[in-house]
């Protein structure tokens, strides 16, 4: 799969020793990208990812250890990262904790820890990394959401999680707006059900779950320099899913 030339560029992707954040990194360093692999508690599995990235091309890689959740731990993984690879160009907000059981049986730390993550945790990222972003000619946040969030999708099993994901959502409107006199955009990605999520119902769109490569799609369609007036989207990655037939 072609991607944008990002060898003069910085990428952070948040959680990116695992999972889909692993494979949105290593989609950067395929780019040619100079990419921070951060991590909460994962460090060794962050370090293979670092290592993995150099050998498909990264002109440079590193790994930073951060919660996203607070102000002073956010302040320094940006700083660390700035002071090896450069002010970050590219930023990835892609923490995001879940709880899978019926609201009233979530923890209220688990309830709080999944509000924090995914929507405190993209402000906060996307608060630190502006000032650099506002002065150039490219800059790009990603951040991720849900399928159908923007309907207003709820259940009672996982509840807080819907919650957050809808004010990604929002937030990426906000800012989109309020960087429109700058050179950067906001946009957000979606996915319903990912290969490697824990959880599988009956019936899936188009019978599979999204693989990984189709959630680098639209990753390289906005971090493209030619998709500099296309801000404020989110990409539904859910093959056709309509959550009102469930």
């Amino acid at each position: 799969m072609d991607g944008p030339a990002l060898s003069d560029r910085t990428v952070l992707v948040t959680g990116s020793a695992k999972g889909v954040g692993r494979e949105f990194l290593l989609a950067t360093a395929d780019c040619g990208a100079r990419t921070a692999v951060h991590y909460h508690t994962s460090a060794d599995a962050a370090r293979e990812v670092a290592d993995e990235a150099l050998e498909r091309g990264a002109s440079d890689a590193m790994t930073v250890q951060g919660d996203v959740t607070d102000p002073e731990s956010v302040d320094g993984l940006f700083g660390a990262v700035e002071s090896e690879l450069g002010p970050v160009d590219v930023l990835v907000n892609n923490v995001g904790d879940f709880a899978p059981a019926h609201w009233e049986e979530i923890e209220f730390d688990a309830w709080n820890r999944v509000l924090e993550t995914n929507l405190n945790g993209t402000a906060l990222c996307s608060k630190r990394a502006l000032p650099n972003l506002r002065e150039g000619d490219y800059g790009r946040i990603v951040n991720i959401g849900y399928a159908s969030s923007e309907k207003g999708l709820v259940s009672p099993k996982n509840f807080p999680y819907f919650v957050a994901k809808a004010g990604v959502l929002m937030f990426t409107r906000m800012l989109a707006a309020d960087t429109q006199d700058d050179g950067l955009t906001v946009n957000a990605i979606s996915p319903y059900v990912v290969e490697n999520s824990d959880e599988f119902p009956e019936e899936l769109p188009r019978d599979r779950p999204a693989s990984f490569e189709d959630l680098i799609q639209p990753l390289y369609f906005f971090l493209d320099p030619e998709s500099g007036y296309i801000s404020g989207e989110n990409v539904e990655v859910d093959g056709g899913w309509l959550p009102e037939t469930v």
